[in-house]
């Protein structure tokens, strides 16, 4: 069993396989390696009717995984404020590797200030990193509790309720064509998540790139 391979996992785990990497995805930094956009997706496809055809014998209980996919993403975002709020900006201190680095945090502050916390605990779910650090980020902002947690909620039950949905709806409709559909839908998915980042970044680099210069 490979835990970076999301269709892997689910075939060999089921559902505490998928619930497993929601929770450690949103939860805690090793979450950083683990393929949580493909995992949810890929459930949905699973519980849906042509869930076994699709990945071999990875048929889910569909009122399981939509009822406790975003029970496991929210306790893994109150996981995540809880240590970054305890252990406070150390809890980042580590040095950059292949899968985590300073730039991503600086990132995910920008956002909380730009966006708000609101949005981005929204649309934070939908960014592979972003879904890790934005949660012990608001810990280490002191961000107030409730409002974390409302907007976690609100967030996790988007995430996983809209992609696992989709992934169910059309598991049955692409069924002849599984493989090829799956593969397909996994590089949409890493392409359309990596959107937001991507343009945040040009327009980084664009505000930088014709900034006025001051007089000296």
């Amino acid at each position: 069993m490979n835990l970076l391979d999301a269709s892997s996992v689910i075939s060999t785990l089921g559902l505490i396989g998928v619930l497993g990497i929601i929770f450690m995805e949103t939860g805690l930094l090793i979450g950083l390696v683990f393929p949580g956009g493909e995992i949810v997706f890929l459930a949905g496809i699973a519980a849906s009717g042509s869930g076994e055809a699709l990945l071999g014998d990875a048929k889910l209980s569909t009122p399981l995984l939509f009822a406790l996919a975003p029970i496991a993403a929210i306790v893994g975002g109150e996981v995540g404020y809880w240590f970054g709020k305890k252990y406070g900006r150390k809890f980042f201190d580590r040095p950059d590797s292949r899968f985590f680095n300073q730039k991503m945090v600086a990132t995910i502050e920008k956002w909380l200030g730009k966006y708000g916390p609101r949005k981005a605990l929204v649309f934070g779910r939908f960014i592979p990193f972003a879904r890790t650090l934005i949660n012990p980020v608001c810990g280490v902002a002191n961000l107030e509790r409730r409002l974390f947690s409302t907007w976690n909620a609100i967030g996790a039950i988007i995430w996983t309720q809209s992609a696992m949905g989709v992934g169910y709806f059309l598991g049955d409709v692409f069924e002849e064509n599984g493989d090829y559909f799956i593969v397909g839908i996994v590089v949409l998915i890493v392409i359309g998540t990596s959107i937001p980042l991507a343009m945040e970044v040009f327009r980084e680099h664009q505000s930088k790139r014709y900034k006025p210069k001051s007089d000296s």
